[in-house]
Protein backbone atom coordinates (compact mmCIF):
# COMPACT_ATOMS: atom_id res chain seq x y z
CA UNK A 1 0.00 0.00 0.00
CA UNK A 2 1.47 3.39 -1.00
CA UNK A 3 2.53 5.82 1.68
CA UNK A 4 0.68 9.18 1.71
CA UNK A 5 2.88 11.89 0.19
CA UNK A 6 3.25 14.95 2.44
CA UNK A 7 4.55 18.29 1.14
CA UNK A 8 6.72 19.89 3.85
CA UNK A 9 7.55 23.58 3.29
CA UNK A 10 10.01 24.81 5.92
CA UNK A 11 13.04 27.06 5.40
CA UNK A 12 15.00 25.97 8.50
CA UNK A 13 16.87 22.75 7.60
CA UNK A 14 17.15 21.50 11.18
CA UNK A 15 13.39 21.76 11.73
CA UNK A 16 12.69 20.29 8.30
CA UNK A 17 14.96 17.31 8.97
CA UNK A 18 13.13 16.60 12.21
CA UNK A 19 9.73 16.80 10.51
CA UNK A 20 10.82 14.61 7.62
CA UNK A 21 12.24 12.00 9.98
CA UNK A 22 9.09 11.95 12.15
CA UNK A 23 6.77 11.64 9.15
CA UNK A 24 8.93 8.99 7.49
CA UNK A 25 8.98 6.79 10.59
CA UNK A 26 5.20 7.22 10.96
CA UNK A 27 4.37 5.75 7.55
CA UNK A 28 4.36 8.87 5.36
CA UNK A 29 6.43 9.90 2.34
CA UNK A 30 7.53 13.49 3.03
CA UNK A 31 8.90 15.79 0.33
CA UNK A 32 10.76 18.83 1.65
CA UNK A 33 10.85 22.25 -0.02
CA UNK A 34 12.66 25.24 1.51
CA UNK A 35 10.74 27.92 -0.42
CA UNK A 36 7.23 28.60 -1.61
CA UNK A 37 8.35 28.62 -5.23
CA UNK A 38 9.79 25.13 -4.94
CA UNK A 39 6.61 23.96 -3.21
CA UNK A 40 4.43 25.24 -6.06
CA UNK A 41 6.62 23.45 -8.61
CA UNK A 42 6.39 20.24 -6.60
CA UNK A 43 2.60 20.52 -6.32
CA UNK A 44 2.31 20.98 -10.08
CA UNK A 45 4.43 17.89 -10.74
CA UNK A 46 2.60 15.39 -8.52
CA UNK A 47 -0.34 15.20 -6.10
CA UNK A 48 0.06 15.31 -2.33
CA UNK A 49 -2.20 14.04 0.42
CA UNK A 50 -1.46 17.03 2.70
CA UNK A 51 0.81 20.06 3.01
CA UNK A 52 2.69 21.21 6.12
CA UNK A 53 3.40 24.92 5.62
CA UNK A 54 5.66 27.23 7.57
CA UNK A 55 4.11 30.71 7.75
CA UNK A 56 7.43 32.58 7.75
CA UNK A 57 9.03 31.56 4.46
CA UNK A 58 11.80 33.63 2.81
CA UNK A 59 10.04 34.21 -0.53
CA UNK A 60 6.33 34.20 0.30
CA UNK A 61 3.99 34.35 3.25
CA UNK A 62 2.71 30.88 4.15
CA UNK A 63 -0.90 32.07 4.01
CA UNK A 64 -0.43 33.35 0.45
CA UNK A 65 1.31 30.11 -0.49
CA UNK A 66 -1.68 28.16 0.79
CA UNK A 67 -4.01 30.17 -1.46
CA UNK A 68 -1.77 29.52 -4.47
CA UNK A 69 -1.53 25.81 -3.67
CA UNK A 70 -5.34 25.67 -3.61
CA UNK A 71 -5.33 26.94 -7.19
CA UNK A 72 -3.02 24.07 -8.15
CA UNK A 73 -4.77 21.38 -6.10
CA UNK A 74 -8.16 22.51 -4.84
CA UNK A 75 -9.01 20.92 -1.52
CA UNK A 76 -5.41 20.09 -0.54
CA UNK A 77 -5.45 19.74 3.28
CA UNK A 78 -2.91 21.88 5.12
CA UNK A 79 -1.39 22.35 8.55
CA UNK A 80 0.34 25.66 9.34
CA UNK A 81 3.55 25.91 11.34
CA UNK A 82 4.51 29.25 12.85
CA UNK A 83 6.74 30.85 15.45
CA UNK A 84 3.92 33.26 16.16
CA UNK A 85 1.17 32.16 18.51
CA UNK A 86 -1.15 35.18 18.46
CA UNK A 87 -4.86 34.58 18.07
CA UNK A 88 -5.11 36.72 14.93
CA UNK A 89 -2.62 34.46 13.12
CA UNK A 90 -4.70 31.42 14.02
CA UNK A 91 -7.86 33.15 12.82
CA UNK A 92 -6.26 34.05 9.48
CA UNK A 93 -5.00 30.53 8.88
CA UNK A 94 -8.19 28.76 9.85
CA UNK A 95 -10.37 31.29 8.04
CA UNK A 96 -8.47 30.50 4.83
CA UNK A 97 -9.53 26.88 5.24
CA UNK A 98 -6.47 25.28 6.82
CA UNK A 99 -7.11 22.10 8.78
CA UNK A 100 -4.82 22.69 11.74
CA UNK A 101 -2.32 25.13 13.22
CA UNK A 102 0.76 24.34 15.33
CA UNK A 103 2.95 26.95 17.04
CA UNK A 104 6.71 26.44 17.32
CA UNK A 105 8.33 24.84 19.21
CA UNK A 106 6.32 21.67 18.76
CA UNK A 107 6.75 17.94 19.14
CA UNK A 108 7.44 16.25 15.77
CA UNK A 109 5.45 13.24 16.94
CA UNK A 110 2.51 15.51 17.75
CA UNK A 111 2.74 16.91 14.22
CA UNK A 112 2.74 13.39 12.77
CA UNK A 113 -0.32 12.53 14.88
CA UNK A 114 -2.13 15.65 13.68
CA UNK A 115 -1.29 14.83 10.06
CA UNK A 116 -2.83 11.40 10.54
CA UNK A 117 -5.92 12.91 12.19
CA UNK A 118 -6.48 15.37 9.33
CA UNK A 119 -6.06 12.64 6.72
CA UNK A 120 -8.56 10.40 8.51
CA UNK A 121 -11.08 13.21 8.38
CA UNK A 122 -10.69 14.17 4.74
CA UNK A 123 -10.66 10.52 3.63
CA UNK A 124 -13.73 9.60 5.70
CA UNK A 125 -16.38 7.83 3.54
CA UNK A 126 -19.30 9.98 2.54
CA UNK A 127 -22.54 9.46 4.42
CA UNK A 128 -24.67 9.91 1.33
CA UNK A 129 -26.40 13.00 -0.05
CA UNK A 130 -28.41 15.13 2.36
CA UNK A 131 -31.87 16.24 1.30
CA UNK A 132 -32.44 19.63 -0.24
CA UNK A 133 -33.64 22.23 2.25
CA UNK A 134 -35.54 25.02 0.52
CA UNK A 135 -33.01 27.20 -1.28
CA UNK A 136 -30.13 24.88 -0.34
CA UNK A 137 -29.03 21.56 -1.79
CA UNK A 138 -26.28 19.55 -0.08
CA UNK A 139 -24.38 16.93 -2.06
CA UNK A 140 -22.30 15.15 0.57
CA UNK A 141 -20.61 12.84 -1.94
CA UNK A 142 -19.17 15.82 -3.81
CA UNK A 143 -18.82 17.94 -0.64
CA UNK A 144 -20.84 20.59 -2.41
CA UNK A 145 -23.59 23.01 -1.38
CA UNK A 146 -25.79 24.79 -3.91
CA UNK A 147 -27.67 27.95 -2.97
CA UNK A 148 -30.40 29.13 -5.34
CA UNK A 149 -29.07 26.62 -7.85
CA UNK A 150 -25.49 27.93 -7.74
CA UNK A 151 -22.59 25.91 -6.36
CA UNK A 152 -20.80 27.72 -3.54
CA UNK A 153 -17.01 27.93 -3.47
CA UNK A 154 -16.47 26.70 0.10
CA UNK A 155 -13.48 25.60 2.14
CA UNK A 156 -13.83 22.24 3.89
CA UNK A 157 -14.64 23.90 7.20
CA UNK A 158 -17.19 26.23 5.60
CA UNK A 159 -18.82 23.24 3.93
CA UNK A 160 -19.14 21.29 7.17
CA UNK A 161 -20.42 24.33 9.08
CA UNK A 162 -23.07 25.22 6.50
CA UNK A 163 -24.14 21.58 6.19
CA UNK A 164 -24.83 21.45 9.95
CA UNK A 165 -27.07 24.53 9.73
CA UNK A 166 -28.84 23.48 6.52
CA UNK A 167 -29.77 20.05 7.84
CA UNK A 168 -31.65 21.55 10.82
CA UNK A 169 -33.36 24.81 9.75
CA UNK A 170 -34.47 26.88 12.74
CA UNK A 171 -32.40 24.88 15.19
CA UNK A 172 -30.09 27.19 17.19
CA UNK A 173 -26.56 25.81 17.49
CA UNK A 174 -24.22 27.22 20.10
CA UNK A 175 -20.65 27.95 19.05
CA UNK A 176 -19.49 24.97 21.09
CA UNK A 177 -21.96 22.70 19.27
CA UNK A 178 -20.80 23.99 15.89
CA UNK A 179 -17.19 23.36 16.84
CA UNK A 180 -18.07 19.82 17.92
CA UNK A 181 -19.94 19.09 14.69
CA UNK A 182 -17.89 20.97 12.09
CA UNK A 183 -14.34 20.60 13.44
CA UNK A 184 -12.63 17.24 13.78
CA UNK A 185 -10.52 18.62 16.62
CA UNK A 186 -12.80 21.09 18.47
CA UNK A 187 -10.06 21.87 20.99
CA UNK A 188 -8.10 23.61 18.23
CA UNK A 189 -10.96 26.01 17.50
CA UNK A 190 -12.44 28.84 19.52
CA UNK A 191 -15.47 31.14 19.46
CA UNK A 192 -13.93 33.78 17.20
CA UNK A 193 -13.00 31.11 14.66
CA UNK A 194 -16.67 30.13 14.35
CA UNK A 195 -17.65 33.79 13.96
CA UNK A 196 -15.01 34.27 11.25
CA UNK A 197 -16.28 31.28 9.28
CA UNK A 198 -19.90 32.43 9.57
CA UNK A 199 -18.87 35.87 8.31
CA UNK A 200 -17.15 34.27 5.31
CA UNK A 201 -20.22 32.10 4.61
CA UNK A 202 -22.52 35.12 4.70
CA UNK A 203 -20.34 36.94 2.17
CA UNK A 204 -20.50 33.98 -0.22
CA UNK A 205 -24.27 33.67 0.17
CA UNK A 206 -24.68 37.40 -0.54
CA UNK A 207 -22.73 36.95 -3.76
CA UNK A 208 -25.58 34.70 -4.92
CA UNK A 209 -28.52 36.57 -3.36
CA UNK A 210 -27.52 40.08 -2.19
CA UNK A 211 -30.84 40.76 -0.46
CA UNK A 212 -30.87 37.57 1.61
CA UNK A 213 -29.20 36.63 4.90
CA UNK A 214 -30.18 33.01 5.59
CA UNK A 215 -27.91 32.63 8.64
CA UNK A 216 -29.46 34.08 11.80
CA UNK A 217 -27.36 35.32 14.72
CA UNK A 218 -28.82 34.65 18.17
CA UNK A 219 -26.93 36.94 20.54
CA UNK A 220 -25.41 35.04 23.42
CA UNK A 221 -26.70 31.75 22.01
CA UNK A 222 -25.24 30.96 18.59
CA UNK A 223 -26.46 30.60 15.00
CA UNK A 224 -29.28 29.01 13.03
CA UNK A 225 -30.51 28.76 9.45
CA UNK A 226 -33.65 30.78 8.90
CA UNK A 227 -36.78 28.67 8.45
CA UNK A 228 -38.14 31.37 6.12
CA UNK A 229 -35.66 30.57 3.34
CA UNK A 230 -37.59 28.98 0.51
Amino acid sequence: MSRPRILVVEDEPAIADTIVYALSTDGFEPHWCATGGAALEAARSQPYALAVLDVGLPDINGFELFKQLQQVDRGLPAIFLTARSSEIDRVVGLELGADDYIAKPFSPRELAARVRTVLRRVQRPAAGPAPATGAFEVDDERKLVRFRGRALDLSRTEYRLLKVLVERPGRVFSRDELMERAWDDPASAFDRTVDAHVKALRAKLRDVAPDEDPIVTHRGLGYSLSEDVR
